[in-house]
């Protein structure tokens, strides 16, 4: 039988797909909500549309331990979407999933690996969201619980289209020298492949790691394949490691994405490190018969 799967962040970025591949993977689905989410009309429709289709939602919050422990006793596997800000919050969470017991965990990562691919220099903000993922990833490693940490590096919808999209540009701006490989993944393919580890036994305890081949190019390699399909040539401006770095410190409160886009497109965090099998494995190796999107095809649809 299917496992039961609570996912929390349900109606958020990533949030969305995986219910979705919930749902269609089979598995009775469950939805922590908090009761203001009914004020956003759009998390209300979406949570509407989720019921619908038999999702069951469940409402409570990370600082309401009661609730969370009367959520977790309901399933299985608990997914946790929460934004990175909030991931260093789910300590309660871990609790409850302790107290319940026989409980499977996957935290909230979906980034970087942040063991292994932050150890050169990651910079604030960025650093300290690394860090707080780090600490639960101790605490869930502390008392036991069985635990599969996705680490998917870039989503594709989000990065891709400010490529795809240049087809009136003259010059694009390029973090870093352009060289480091990094990893772009559809959003569809990585909450599939997520579900896929809910009940694999090869994926206990492991970081479960995205770099498909055809999803693993350096900046520079994207743009001329994009440059290649639409025959057109730009110029190329390349930011320093200096000047990205000033960038990061002269923007309002520290922009988040700008400082996980230098820890990624200059310090080649998303693949600085061998995965090796004593904590990890690569998705597109454990599952071969899902034809997950390469960056060559997801470019066709900008075309």
């Amino acid at each position: 039988m299917a496992s039961k799967i609570l996912i929390i962040g349900g109606t958020g970025y990533i949030g969305r797909y995986l219910v979705e591949a919930s749902l269609k993977e089979g598995h009775p689905t469950f939805i922590l909500t908090r009761p203001s989410a009914t004020n956003d009309e759009e998390k209300t429709n979406c949570l509407k549309d989720f019921k619908s289709r038999g999702v069951e939602l469940v409402y409570g919050d990370l600082d309401d331990y009661e609730k969370l422990l009367e959520a977790v006793k309901k399933v299985d596997v608990v997914i946790s979407t929460v934004s990175g800000k909030s991931a260093a919050a789910q300590g309660k969470l871990i609790e409850a999933i302790k107290e319940a017991g026989n409980v499977k965990i996957l935290p909230s990562e979906f980034g970087i690996d942040v063991d292994h691919g932050i150890l050169d220099g990651p910079v604030d903000p960025a650093k300290s969201i690394f860090e707080g993922k780090a600490e639960i990833r101790r605490k869930i490693e502390a008392k036991n619980i069985p635990h599969t940490l996705v680490v998917c590096n870039g989503f594709a919808k989000y990065f891709l289209p400010k490529i795809g999209l240049m087809k009136t540009e003259k010059e694009i701006t390029i973090l870093g020298n352009g060289n480091v490989k990094v990893v772009f993944v559809k959003e569809e393919d990585i909450a599939l492949i997520t579900i896929k580890t809910v009940d694999d036994p090869r994926t206990l305890n492991k970081a479960l790691i995205f770099r498909p081949p055809g999803n693993t190019m350096s900046f520079n390699e994207v743009v001329s394949l994009w440059e290649s399909k639409i025959g057109k040539t730009f110029d190329r401006i390349y930011v320093t490691d200096e000047q990205a770095l000033k960038e990061i410190e002269d923007s309002p409160g520290k922009n988040i994405m700008s400082s996980i886009s230098y820890s990624t497109f200059v310090k080649g965090s998303a693949t600085s490190f061998i995965i090796e099998p004593s904590f990890g494995v690569e998705a597109s190796e454990l599952y071969p018969d899902v034809n997950i999107t390469t960056i060559e095809k997801y470019l066709d649809e900008y075309v």
